[in-house]
């Protein structure tokens, strides 16, 4: 009876796994058939095509250009802003009175913060020589401790040396020193720009590397017509997207030619509104050969001051006179004093040319070689008189005033630190030091000083820091680190694990890694 009944048992337990193992089975092919059941019958499933690129003008062009633009990031010490004075009398005929930039206009790069920490920004340049000469503007690397340039699709970090800077377009010209030569662009003559004509720029904004956008010249502007721009600063307007980081770009027309450099926006937000300014290319153009050439753009002068705007026209007009430029003052050891002119006289022409106002006097005068004669005619009390001068230099005619800003040569660095270096100073660990940083073996060597802008501060390498390794090689001395680091080649990845302390020293000592690329030469 034991066995009949076992027997059974097992009978019914074998029964049961066979029923739940076919009604797994069913279940799971039902369920498999309605996955497999076509949900819309009556859809036609979409297909991608080959992928096959649709070619215009832009794509050519944006192609051929891009290895010329490179991707600018400089850093400095921010340093405490100084305050910027209004409504002061201009200087001279070269600087009328004008406005605070910010009032209206926002510079793609802006000036360091009050602040006691290291600051950094970021603009875009164009190469313009195989040898590695670029421009971009002069506030992308203005007070710049360092500048880091990278071409595009390449991730090695070149320091840029300034050759020289130009306040008054607020340009600059940078030189890299590359292994190979660079493509440069090319330059078009900014005379043939007309408003509708298409225009691309290229740029990095928010530092997003080689960003194109495209619009259309909407109109050209004069220095007088925007708040904030200098005398000298002239410009093509655009509504192509321009955005910080832009700043220091090509503004290309449909041949892939350069025509302007993107310089300032209008904007109350700080970002695009459809509204951008570049300088125009035949300006860029003077400014980078004398910088060249010189070191520093020279520019002639009569050395007279006056003052722009519709009060001028209205005196004018009020003495009969419909153009010229009324003299509020004489620089006495200028051109112009030594000639005999005065305050309030009119120059009414030039060369026996009429002089429509000041601006076109500056410019004129401004282009002039040093030293060639010139005849202005002026109105005095209603009376015409010729007045014979030979043109000066405007930085020896102002020479001495307090608010004169001129083009000048690049700064000298004060020291200058080795890119294939790391820049640190280091010592070999006490046995107290391993014993909080918990070093059982005789590796690591004490981060004594890091050196500003070095390499070492790019990755993040702090005073008291421990290296144990680099690039997995264990170090042991002072020397160790640095014969390893005679092994580097400019460009190489480097890789230091290290050996920390957490803050306030509580809680145990860190171990990580902190990597980077060497700068290049």
């Amino acid at each position: 009876m034991k066995q009949q009944k076992l027997l059974g048992f097992t009978l019914l337990l074998a029964t049961l796994g066979i029923g739940i193992l076919i009604g797994t089975i069913v279940n799971t092919g039902v369920q498999a058939g309605r996955q497999n059941s076509n949900v819309a019958p009556d859809a036609a499933p979409l297909t991608i095509p080959p992928a096959t690129p649709i070619a215009n003008e832009f794509t050519r062009l944006t192609k051929r250009v891009e290895p010329s633009v490179v991707y600018i990031e400089s850093d400095y010490l921010a340093r405490p802003s100084k305050t910027t004075r209004r409504g002061e009398p201009n200087e001279d005929e070269d600087t009328p009175n004008q406005q605070d930039p910010s009032d209206a206009f926002r510079r793609f790069f802006g000036g360091p913060e009050p602040h006691s920490f290291r600051t950094e920004g970021s603009g875009t340049g164009f190469i313009v020589d195989k040898n590695g000469y670029l421009i971009t503007n002069q506030h992308v690397v203005e007070n710049a401790d360092r500048i880091k340039v990278r071409l595009m699709g390449d991730e090695i970090e070149y320091r840029a040396r300034i050759v020289g800077i130009d306040s008054e377009t607020d340009l600059a010209v940078l030189k890299i020193d590359v292994k190979h030569p660079l493509v440069p662009v090319q330059m078009g003559n900014s005379d043939s720009v007309q408003v509708g004509d298409w225009v691309i720029a290229i740029g990095s904004p928010f530092g997003l590397q080689a960003t194109v956008t495209a619009g259309i010249v909407s109109a050209e502007r004069t220095s007088r017509d925007l708040p904030g721009a200098r005398q000298f600063q002239d410009f093509l307007q655009t509504d192509a997207a321009i955005n910080p980081g832009n700043s220091g770009g090509p503004l290309l027309n449909t041949r892939g030619e350069v025509i302007g450099v993107n310089t300032m926006i209008a904007t109350r937000s700080g970002s695009y509104e459809g509204i951008g300014f570049a300088l125009p290319a035949n300006a860029a153009v003077k400014v980078y050969n004398d910088i060249i050439r010189q070191g520093k753009v020279v520019r002639g002068s009569i050395g007279v001051r006056w003052s722009p705007g519709v009060s001028q026209k209205d005196t004018l007009e009020a003495f009969g006179i419909d153009h010229g430029v009324l003299v509020e003052d004489v620089a006495p050891s200028g051109p112009a004093g030594k000639a005999g002119m005065k305050p309030d006289d009119i120059i009414v022409a030039m060369n026996d040319h009429p002089v429509k106002d000041g601006e076109e006097l500056v410019k004129k005068v401004a282009d002039m070689p040093i030293g060639t004669p010139a005849t202005f005619t002026v109105d005095r009390n209603g009376k015409r008189l010729d007045l014979k001068m030979a043109v000066a230099e405007r930085a020896m005619v102002w020479r001495g005033e307090a608010q004169f800003s001129e083009s000048r040569p690049a700064p000298t660095p004060a020291r200058s630190i080795n890119p294939s270096k790391f820049g640190i100073t280091i010592m070999r660990l006490s046995e107290k030091e391993r014993q909080e940083l918990a070093i059982d073996d005789k590796s690591g060597v004490k981060v004594v000083s890091v050196d500003p802008g070095s390499f070492a501060e790019d990755i993040g390498l702090h005073e008291g820091d421990a290296i144990l390794s680099v690039n997995r090689q264990s170090v042991t001395s002072p020397d160790e680190v640095m014969k390893v680091q005679t092994t580097f080649k400019p460009g190489q990845a480097v890789a230091l694990r290290i050996a920390r302390l957490p803050a306030g020293h509580r809680g145990q000592p860190q171990r990580t890694y902190l990597a980077g690329r060497l700068p290049a030469d």
